[in-house]
């Protein structure tokens, strides 16, 4: 009988493969249960901005995160592309913020969080149609293209001898004895575990409901978010644009994304006519070049949002076997390599790299 994992996480985004990265290379076993193909969330869905939009207006938790992040992309790119060959496009391109009506309070994050900051030269605004307002230019602010961060990691998972994937398998049911679970419940059957980690992302809330109703709540709940891409051409736009509540992301092959909708709308992930038109009105209005460029591509992907925006990253304080990473609404890719090693401290009772508190399930928000 094949042996059990130390660890079974369920949900392969970005927050259930480097959680289980992060595990492996502490030494357990990990199996890893998705119930699609693949990683075509949240995480496949977003933009790759390494840093949350206004990141002032939020949580000091959410800037902690992201700054203990912030280390850790540079050497998980290169480690990705040595051992796995694929480019997952880290790429420090720089991003132009057109409009800072609070330019005090972005200035001192930038000075507490030692990220650099220039005021921005009119330059930068040579292709753009806008009117800044004490526009701030971010030059070491970088971006990973989702997809390919995700295949690499997922294949350097696979070269590992202490891992398994599982997938088009959904989770419907546990079993317990006390305070503890015993086996899972799946489409695909039971399966023993001997701890659970559910990185479950817009899923989370009501997998929680289903699955353990007379435990506390965790509130996740989904929001969608829509975004468009562009065939525009190598050099059209060097750096990233975030103007008022959406941004333009230029990919290293010329490609330019743009985002994106926040939908309270269930987990509804539709495209619509609607959201298209203002997403591309913004961009073409933003950059005009754009009304030359195929629109190739239009999807929509669901958030994980919690109250503030803050993840809930914690060993369960009622079954002590179970632990939750989700949560991260709009910043999981920027969060998740902090987000995983704290998880990882937690569940290893290793002295963790953060403050736990503000992650907690228990937290007040």
């Amino acid at each position: 009988m094949k042996k059990t994992a130390d660890i079974t996480i369920i949900g392969s985004g970005i927050i259930g493969l480097l959680t289980a990265k992060e595990l492996i290379q502490a030494g357990l076993s990990v199996t890893i249960i998705e119930k699609n193909a693949g990683s075509e969330e949240s995480s496949w869905a977003g933009g790759g901005i390494l840093l949350p939009l206004y990141p002032w207006r939020q949580k000091a938790a959410i800037s902690d995160l992201v700054k203990q992040s912030l280390k850790l992309y540079p050497p998980l790119s290169e480690q990705l592309i040595k051992e796995t060959q694929i480019d997952p496009e880290w790429y420090d391109c720089g991003l132009l913020i057109s409009k800072n009506p609070d330019s005090d309070a972005a200035i001192q994050w930038c000075k507490n969080y030692k990220i650099k900051y220039h005021s921005a030269d009119a330059s930068l605004f040579n292709n753009l149609n806008t009117e800044p307002q004490n526009p701030l230019w971010l030059p070491e602010i970088a971006q990973a293209r989702n997809p390919r961060l995700l295949k690499s990691v997922k294949k350097f998972l696979l070269q590992q001898k202490n891992v398994q994937f599982i997938e088009n398998c959904a989770l419907t049911g546990i079993s317990r004895q006390h305070n503890k679970i015993t086996t899972i419940k799946t489409t695909q059957g039971e399966f023993a575990v001997q701890h659970l980690l559910l990185a479950t992302g817009a899923w989370t809330g009501r997998l929680n409901e289903q699955i353990l109703p007379s435990a506390m709540a965790i509130k996740v709940a989904p929001v969608k978010g829509q975004m468009l891409l562009f065939e525009a051409q190598k050099g059209d736009l060097p750096y990233m644009v975030l103007d008022d509540n959406h941004y333009l992301i230029p990919r290293r092959d010329g490609k330019i994304l743009v985002g994106s909708t926040v939908e309270k709308t269930e987990f509804d992930k539709f495209t619509t006519e609607k959201a298209k038109q203002m997403l591309e009105g913004f961009a073409t209005t933003l950059m005009p070049m754009l009304k030359n460029a195929p629109l190739i591509q239009h999807w929509a992907g669901l958030r994980p949002a919690t109250e503030h925006g803050v993840p809930y990253i914690d060993n369960h304080p009622e079954i002590e076997n179970l632990s939750i990473n989700a949560g991260h609404f709009r910043n999981g890719l920027v969060m998740a390599p902090a987000s995983a090693q704290l998880m990882t401290d937690l569940i290893l009772k290793r002295n963790p790299a953060l403050d736990p508190k503000p992650y907690q399930l228990t937290r007040i928000d």
